[in-house]
């Protein structure tokens, strides 16, 4: 089991850093895009659950932001405790498991 790789897109996933803690979210950019230089930010987020991809456009910092979250919402607790300034999320996206009580 593994990813899909194509030549069109460039795949930003997390390394797992121990044991089975393999990340459960890829994000793929186009190649046409390259120049816009998309980095992943393990330095902001570094969490299986949450990749969040950088790039710069007229000098201007901007973030995808893509989140799974477990039926524990792991991912979300995490963001919740975790202070960070990421201004200029122009993309959220994600499963995020949440049901309504009511």
């Amino acid at each position: 089991m593994g990813t899909c790789h194509h030549p069109n897109w460039i795949a930003f996933v997390r390394t797992p850093t121990y044991g089975n803690n393999f990340p459960r979210v890829i994000t793929y950019i186009n190649i046409r895009l390259s120049s816009l230089h998309f980095l992943l930010r393990k330095d902001i987020f570094n969490h299986r659950d949450i990749g969040l991809i950088s790039f710069i456009n007229n000098d201007i910092c901007h973030y995808i932001l893509n989140v799974y979250s477990n039926s524990s919402h792991l991912a979300l607790k995490y963001l919740k405790d975790t202070e960070a300034n990421i201004d200029n999320v122009l993309l959220m996206t994600g499963d995020f498991n949440i049901r309504d009580s009511l």
